[in-house]
């Protein structure tokens, strides 16, 4: 999921916190607690997450035609029968459909997506991916996601866990963000200037302070991803929502105890020096 020079792998142990950390933390909600927002089973008919597949190699490609078209990449995506969407086939709501073609190295996202019966489908916004590459979204552009980043790269998968070990930044939603963007985001979704709300891109760490060893094993490994790598702001939604990948066997009683980790024990953290080049993905470690 990128080279391991990309932002996503950089650590931010060593990033300064910000100067309005507390009013930031404040705004998204220091009370609140942090929510695994997947897990196993169904709600509301649909997978608990965001779920992306792997495609076989030489996979058909659809046509898409979107809504934000000319924020949207237009080369085929490769949308196996029966796609995982965000929701289920019923759902109403983001509708995620997020492909891993392995062959190719790609990764292809579609947000709102709905099918036409003919083989095309309709999207607000697609974004296709070389996981090889640290390109970024121009400027300006949306994605699959309202920062302009991908999103898969920031879920939290089941298999990581199993393997004790996150090592990269986690996708989370925040209620209120500003009309700005931050690097490595590339796009706003909000007519807000205030400052004390985050904007997209903006990186949370978790304090040292928590400690892991008091939760279940599942959660350990987030809570350690968290304290190195952070949480990056991709979209509005709720506050400290995480996003990760549905799998049956999470245990949703574990993931529950997240929730004793509250806003408060965030700092808000300045990653600019991170960036190399604003156009880029490539990340320069802290020191």
């Amino acid at each position: 999921m990128f080279p391991v020079n990309s932002h996503w792998h950089t650590t931010v142990t060593n990033a300064p916190v910000l100067t309005n950390s507390t009013n930031l933390v404040n705004t998204v909600g220091a009370t609140k607690g942090l929510k695994a927002d997947f897990g196993s089973g169904l709600w509301e008919g649909g997978p608990i997450g965001i779920p992306f597949v792997v495609v076989a190699p030489g996979q058909a490609k659809s046509t898409v035609t979107f809504e934000y078209d000319d924020e949207s990449d237009h080369e085929g995506y490769p949308i196996p029968p029966n796609p995982p969407i965000e929701g289920g086939t019923n759902g109403d709501g983001d509708r995620h459909i997020l492909m891993v073609e392995p062959a190719e190295c790609k990764l292809y996202e579609l947000y709102s997506a709905y099918p036409n019966g003919d083989g095309t489908w309709n999207a607000g916004s697609g974004a296709i991916w070389d996981l090889r590459s640290n390109a970024q979204r121009p400027l300006g552009w949306t994605s699959a996601d309202a920062a302009g980043l991908p999103i898969v790269p920031g879920l939290v998968r089941y298999d990581e866990v199993e393997a004790g070990k996150i090592e990269h930044a986690i996708r989370m939603t925040v209620p209120q963000s500003r009309r700005t963007y931050l690097w490595p985001a590339s796009h706003f979704a909000s007519s807000s200037t205030d400052p004390n709300r985050p904007a997209m891109g903006e990186r949370f760490r978790l304090k040292s302070t928590v400690n892991e060893n008091n939760f279940p094993e599942q959660v350990r490994p987030i809570i350690v991803a968290l304290k190195t790598y952070g949480a990056i702001v991709a979209d509005n939604g709720s506050s400290w929502y995480m996003s990760g990948a549905p799998d049956e066997r999470w245990d949703n009683d574990q993931l529950q105890t997240l929730n004793q980790i509250k806003g408060s024990d965030f700092v808000a953290v300045d990653g600019s020096a991170m960036m190399i080049d604003v156009n880029s993905g490539q990340a320069q470690p802290f020191p």
